[in-house]
């Protein structure tokens, strides 16, 4: 029987670009991660929280152990789930580079899922987002 991982990630950004933060639950190992990222496009984000979720689950599984799982990563980005899966075509360069990182990122897993699920499904992670940005902004209004 395979180990199976479920992650639900998350990327929003204030203004689209604007200041943006990414969100990450990782349920099947209850791990919990939010952070800003900068100024970036809420697609932006949405990469770069998967991009964060597989580097994280690489490190808290241990080097050569990742082969043994399979990794369900769920997004409520519909458009970065279906460029993805292949179905939509990647047109923007920065977008095509994370999109090789992730590749690459999945090699290292038994196997990589993305799966798009409804906004209300991603709670976590997407407060993760919000409280992240939230508090960047509170520590910018006090400076």
């Amino acid at each position: 029987m395979e180990t199976v991982i479920k992650m639900y990630t998350d990327g929003g950004s204030r203004g689209n670009p604007g200041p943006a933060g990414i969100g990450v639950w990782i349920e099947t190992l209850d791990k919990k991660y939010g952070e800003c990222i900068g100024e970036a496009t809420n697609n932006v984000a949405e990469y770069a929280a998967l991009i964060y979720g597989l580097k994280k689950l690489k490190q808290l599984l241990g080097k050569g152990k990742t082969r043994q799982f399979a990794i369900e990563c769920y997004l409520d980005s519909e458009l970065a789930v279906k460029q993805l899966n292949h179905e939509y075509k990647i047109k923007e360069e920065y977008i095509q580079k994370n999109f090789i990182e992730i590749w690459n990122l999945m090699i290292e897993f038994k196997s990589v899922i993305f799966k798009h699920i409804p906004r209300e499904q991603n709670k976590i992670a997407d407060s993760l987002v919000n409280e992240a940005l939230d508090a960047r902004e509170k520590q910018g209004s006090l400076l």
